[in-house]
């Protein structure tokens, strides 16, 4: 999550190793086509077709048209999270942008299927928090999660997040909002 094109998560116990690859709008796009093969090419790792599902899509066009109206938000975008030693792609993870004028960074991951409840979660949020917290205009991280998506709820469980309201999201429908000071 800097501008590197990735960043390796140190080994800290109970956390998984992971490294985050960008994935540019190139890559994106390609996903958008369903060219899962020059999306792997363009980011450098092989993405799997859990980057096709249309909850995927739906990320990679609303990110792609943020990306068009915003190019400075593309250090602050989903990347994919590759699990290490191993070198595979178990989800993505990233911001919805670059801090908001009160210094808030909205943090959001996913992972793929066949690696939930292995740590994937925890680990992607410990590291979106640590880049959060090294930019000096970041002074609140905030997640939104649907009620009955307990295990969602279980990852923030223990960082610190506050339920500081509710929204109403067109795609999830009703969500917490919880945020950490960071």
């Amino acid at each position: 999550m800097t501008d590197e094109p990735t960043r390796r998560s140190p080994a800290i116990a109970g956390l998984r190793s992971v490294r985050f690859v960008d994935l540019t709008g190139t890559a994106m796009s390609a996903l958008l086509d369903d060219d899962l093969a020059g999306a792997s090419t363009e980011a450098g790792v092989g993405l799997t077709d859990y980057f096709l599902t249309d909850q995927a899509k739906w990320v990679w066009r609303y990110r792609v048209d943020q990306l068009a109206s915003d190019p400075r938000s593309a250090g602050w975008l989903t990347r994919a999270v590759v699990a290490e030693p191993e070198g595979v792609v178990v989800g993505y993870a990233g911001f919805h942008g670059p801090p908001d004028e009160a210094g808030m960074v909205e943090i959001g991951y996913s992972v793929a299927p066949g690696h939930r409840r292995q740590g994937y979660a925890r680990t992607m949020l410990t590291e979106l928090l640590r880049r959060a917290a090294a930019e000096s205009g970041v002074r609140t991280a905030r997640v939104t999660i649907s009620p009955q998506n307990t295990a969602s709820l279980a990852t923030v469980s223990g960082f610190g997040f506050v339920e500081v309201g509710e929204q109403w999201d067109e795609v999830d429908g009703l969500e917490l909002i919880l945020e950490v000071p960071v």
